[in-house]
């Protein structure tokens, strides 16, 4: 049984969703409108503002699909009324983060500043303050965009373990090493 799966997803002010044929879900809020198209099986069901999702057998792959199209809702709901933010930071001497609308510099210890268009679903700033390190703060209304666009960002330097220095995210604890240790003497 699948606690995830028939849990019940409570519908905001502001927020419609439109289920067509196919299982093709449209969900409309203040914060933008979202569509994904779900497993043709699955019964999505709206009720006195509360949406479910219905599994019709308790087959595998029904189960498999349940809990993962009730949580694929879900953030969709919480996404066109909330919006999702991940924010940045860039941990290095002389790391620097500026943008102008969409595109964003990235100066993270190469030889060249590197570059990224960000797309236009995903709204970006860049925060430098003096004595912490440069923030970069996405937002977007779609969760799994903003997590794969994050994850490019962090892939141009990942945080190394030796001196913690590249991009982490905001309260990410990075493991780090000792290092070398300089031995007494020389071979014996």
């Amino acid at each position: 049984m699948s606690r995830v799966g028939n849990a019940p997803i409570s519908l905001p002010k502001g927020v419609t969703i439109d289920v067509t044929k196919g299982n093709m879900v449209t969900v409309k809020g203040p914060k933008g409108e979202l569509k994904e198209q779900f497993d043709q099986d699955m019964q999505i069901g709206i009720e006195d503002g509360v949406l479910s999702v219905k599994r019709p057998t308790e087959q595998q792959r029904h189960r498999a699909v349940h809990g993962l199209s009730r949580a694929l809702l879900n953030n969709m709901v919480v996404g066109v009324s909330d919006g999702f933010t991940k924010t940045m930071e860039l941990v290095g001497v002389g790391y620097r983060a500026t943008n102008t609308g969409n595109l964003l510099e990235l100066i993270v210890g190469y030889s060249h500043p590197i570059f990224f268009d960000l797309p236009k679903e995903v709204k970006l700033s860049t925060k430098t303050e003096k004595g912490s390190n440069p923030m970069v703060i996405l937002e977007s209304a779609d969760k799994q965009l903003l997590g794969q666009v994050a994850a490019k960002i962090r892939s141009f330097r990942k945080p190394e373990p030796y001196k913690g220095k590249g991009i982490k995210f905001e309260g990410e604890i990075i493991r780090r090493k000792a290092g070398k240790t300089a031995g007494k003497g020389g071979k014996k």
